[in-house]
C-alpha cells in the first residue's frame, strides 16, 4: 500500500527458519559445463546459472523525485532501498516487463519510456541480461499488485539527493547503481 506522503513503515526483516541446500533453484537453472582451458589443456567443470532476463526501471516523477521500493532482500538479510525491477516473463519484451513491474510494484505509470541499454549481471556464472529503462513523468495511477512473495513499500526520494544515498550506502544494489548511473551523476 502506498501512502500519500510516499513513505510508509519499512518492511520487517524476515526470520530464517532453516536453510536447505538442493539442486533445484526457483530463479535459476544450474548447469555444469566441462570446459577445456586453451592455455593449459586442462578440462575443468564450471557452473553456469541459466536465468531469465531482468529489467530495472529508473522512474522519475514530474516533480523530479525517484520512485523507489523498500523490500527485504534474502541475500543481505536486510531491508534495501532499490528501484522497481523484475523478471522478463516468457513471450514478453523487456519494455513490456518494465512497464508491468513499475505498475505492479509501485502503482506508477507513464507514457514516456526510454531504453538505457543493458548489462550482464555477472558474466562469471550468469547467462542473462539486465535491461535498464527510464520512465519519465511517472505518476501514481494504480494500486500495488504484489505477488505472494513480495512485501514492498513505495517511497519517492528527491532526485538531487540520490548521490548522497549512494555515498551513504543506502542505495547499494549493483544493478540499481548501473541503471541510475546511466541517468544521473552519482558522485556526491
Amino acid at each position: 500500500m502506498t501512502h500519500p506522503s510516499g513513505v510508509g513503515p519499512p518492511p520487517e526483516p524476515w526470520e530464517r527458519l532453516v536453510s536447505d541446500y538442493r539442486d533445484e533453484l526457483p530463479l535459476f537453472r544450474p548447469r555444469i559445463d566441462r570446459m577445456r582451458n586453451p592455455r593449459t589443456d586442462a578440462v575443468l567443470e564450471r557452473l553456469v546459472l541459466e536465468a531469465p532476463d531482468w529489467v530495472n526501471v529508473v522512474a522519475i516523477t514530474p516533480d523530479r523525485r525517484l520512485v523507489c521500493v523498500r523490500q527485504f532482500r534474502f541475500g543481505t538479510a536486510a531491508v534495501e532501498l532499490e528501484i522497481p525491477a523484475g523478471i522478463v516473463d516468457p513471450d514478453e519484451s523487456p519494455l513490456d516487463a518494465a512497464r508491468r513491474e513499475l505498475r505492479e510494484e509501485t502503482g506508477y505509470t507513464t507514457r514516456r519510456w526510454s531504453a538505457l541499454g543493458a548489462t550482464a549481471p555477472n558474466p562469471a556464472f550468469l547467462d542473462n541480461t539486465c535491461h535498464h529503462f527510464l520512465a519519465e513523468d511517472a505518476v501514481e495511477t494504480d494500486e500495488l499488485a504484489l505477488d505472494g512473495g513480495e512485501d514492498i513499500v513505495v517511497e519517492t526520494v528527491p532526485l538531487d539527493g540520490v548521490p548522497r544515498l549512494v555515498a551513504e550506502g543506502v542505495l547499494r544494489h549493483a544493478l540499481v547503481l548501473s541503471a541510475l548511473g546511466r541517468v544521473l551523476d552519482l558522485r556526491p
